[in-house]
């Protein structure tokens, strides 16, 4: 009987030992899913700050080639007015005279309706207003006298 009880005993054992050991087994495969799960969501994260660090990158390249194509419309711009006013060529005095005239007088006008504009305007407005006119005449009359030096014949 001793021996029933003993392999009894034996069998009992081992079966909780083994229900323990797939409890054991079980809890551990849910701890390594778990530290799988965060060490995914973690390489998730750093995907997505990878993927705006590109997109940030990308943005900036994009920034600097539209300044570019700008600045290179500009001087192509600046290019072709100065070829045009070199083809127009010599005329009747009087015709040399009024196109020689034209700038100076358009200046000035600008010049004159920056000051009416300044005299009349409110203080609000005249920020603003002045700026804008002040900028409009001084690109105008360093863009029309800016290149005026004797021409080389």
């Amino acid at each position: 009987m001793s021996d029933i009880i003993g392999l009894a005993a034996s069998a009992a054992g081992g079966g909780v030992f083994g229900l323990v050991g797939t409890v054991i087994g079980r809890v551990a495969g849910l701890i390594e899913r778990r530290q799988d799960n965060t060490q995914e969501r973690a390489r998730w994260a750093h995907d997505a700050a990878m993927q705006q660090a590109r997109m940030r990158e990308i943005t900036v390249a994009t920034e600097a080639q539209i300044k570019l194509a700008d600045a290179a419309g500009a001087w192509r711009g600046s290019a072709a007015s100065m070829e045009a006013e070199a083809a127009i060529g010599e005329s009747y005095k009087c015709v040399n005279a009024v196109r020689a005239l034209t700038r100076p007088l358009l200046t000035l006008l600008l010049w004159v309706i920056t000051g009416l504009v300044y005299l009349g305007a409110s203080a609000e407005a005249r920020v603003g207003i002045v700026e804008t006119a002040t900028f409009a005449a001084t690109a105008a009359a360093l863009w029309w006298f800016g290149d005026r030096g004797q021409k080389a014949r």
